[in-house]
């Protein structure tokens, strides 16, 4: 895959065959200086007689597909995660080089999983980070926790990556190699019990929720979560990734009264969705969206019936956080990310810097980060700073998640910029820290 890193189809028989003595197998950026370095002599690698040695991560996100969104500015949070391990990491008095080795998981669960055993059984990665959707994240969680591989992942609600991968509700975490941090339905709830009483509604509730992973942990939790804060859910059941007629659905809201909207559907059925219901007339007072809608190229190109959508966010530039691996502040991660990139901040950039954090404060805290199973009980004791916030294990909700903030807010368009939305938080019910800049517009 294009986005994929690769080996380099031009090198030398005879450096290919150095590489396999030495242990080493060239993917991405692995060529790179402190890679080579480690298998020189007195270097410390193999057949050095110093103290270095290496370790390998495994990156694994959708850069393509139906959540490529999310995936949208991977290459420039890898670049600074890179360079922050360019230098290596110094453990318990032992040098060791790092790389990490990226792949995409089309946004595909069986990709996922393909390119998760591709890292564990080929790349013998000491630890793997995966982000974005239950379709890509579940399917590598599930991989390295029967590989016995550490694992770290995010931007999957909580419970639709734990109760979705098996667990009991109640019970102990199954899971002894494979941690979670993200906002779960009691943050949703939050958010929107905080965000839409800024908007007068007779608080009915039209709910299109998928029946996949996301879906069927929000129609489980938060739908009652909702109900008991007073709002009446006109839930029509569960519909099908992919389906392309929402007709039944739009007409049943409108003849309902549904003054409000919630959805959490994969990118292009909620297009396929929201163009219907404006050519058929259904205009809720609010729209609220999630999964979908988080980024700006998803909410530019639906043009005019984007304007005044409410979402929520789990990362953005006036979070007033700064990673403790790289030093960046959240704005100044998204300033130069829109100066790099060339496109508007995303979202997503929070996050998967925060995997990095948390990987390099996992792997410090290991008593020795060769060892798979020392590596996993370091993750489970991390307390680390984040642009999301602190990232804190050993807190619930049970021993394998943390719960992490999402903040309810809306797109907006603006004037005199070089983009013509922007996102506005509008409550902070999950972290007060986070500034509020706007109250909630009616849609319609």
């Amino acid at each position: 895959m294009a986005n994929e890193s690769q080996h380099d189809p031009s090198s030398m028989i005879s450096r290919r065959r150095f590489l396999r003595t030495a242990g080493l197998t060239a993917t991405g950026a692995a060529l790179s200086g402190p890679l080579m370095a480690a298998c020189s002599p007195g270097s410390g690698g193999v057949g050095g007689g110093g103290s270095t040695a290496s370790l390998k991560i495994g990156f694994v996100s959708p850069r393509t597909g139906a959540a490529a969104g999310f995936g949208e500015p991977d290459a420039y949070v890898l670049g600074l995660a890179r360079k922050a391990f360019a230098s290596g990491l110094t453990i318990g008095g032992k040098k060791y080089d790092v790389t990490i080795v990226d792949k995409d998981g089309q946004s595909d669960p069986q990709r996922g999983s393909q390119v998760a055993q591709d890292l564990i059984n080929g790349e013998k990665v000491d630890l793997m980070l995966t982000t974005s959707t239950p379709e890509t994240v579940n399917p590598v969680s599930d991989a390295c926790e029967a590989a016995g591989v550490p694992c770290i992942s995010t931007v999957v609600p909580w419970e639709a990556w734990y109760f979705g991968r098996g667990a009991k509700p109640n019970g102990p975490s199954p899971f002894k190699f494979t941690y979670h941090f993200c906002f779960g339905t009691q943050q949703f709830q939050l958010a929107y019990t905080h965000l839409w009483p800024q908007v007068s509604t007779n608080k009915k509730v039209g709910a299109m929720w998928p029946n996949d992973s996301d879906g069927n942990a929000i129609r489980q939790s938060l739908g009652p979560l909702l109900a008991k804060a007073g709002y009446a859910i006109d839930d029509p059941g569960a519909y099908t990734d992919g389906t392309t007629d929402y007709s039944s659905q739009i007409n049943r809201f409108k003849k309902n009264g549904d003054e409000i909207f919630s959805t959490f559907p994969i990118p292009p059925d909620f297009a396929t969705f929201w163009q219907q219901a404006a050519q058929q007339g259904y205009k809720p007072k609010i729209a609220q969206i999630a999964k979908t809608g988080l980024f700006p190229s998803q909410v530019e190109s639906l043009g005019a019936i984007g304007v005044n959508l409410a979402s929520a966010a789990y990362w953005t530039p006036t979070f007033p956080y700064t990673s403790s691996l790289t030093n960046i502040s959240s704005k100044a991660l998204a300033d130069g990310y829109q100066s790099s990139a060339g496109k508007q901040w995303n979202q997503q950039l929070g996050p998967s810097l925060a995997l990095f954090d948390v990987a390099a404060a996992a792997l410090k805290a290991a008593a020795d980060p060769k060892d798979k199973q020392a590596l996993a009980k370091a993750i489970g004791t991390v307390s680390v700073t984040t642009p999301i916030g602190q990232i804190e294990f050993g807190k619930g909700p049970n021993a394998s998640v943390v719960a992490t903030p999402i903040i309810g807010g809306q797109w907006v368009a603006v004037s005199g910029s070089r983009y013509p939305l922007d996102f506005v938080l509008c409550e902070n019910s999950s972290d007060s820290n986070v500034p509020v800049a706007a109250a909630l517009k009616p849609y319609a």
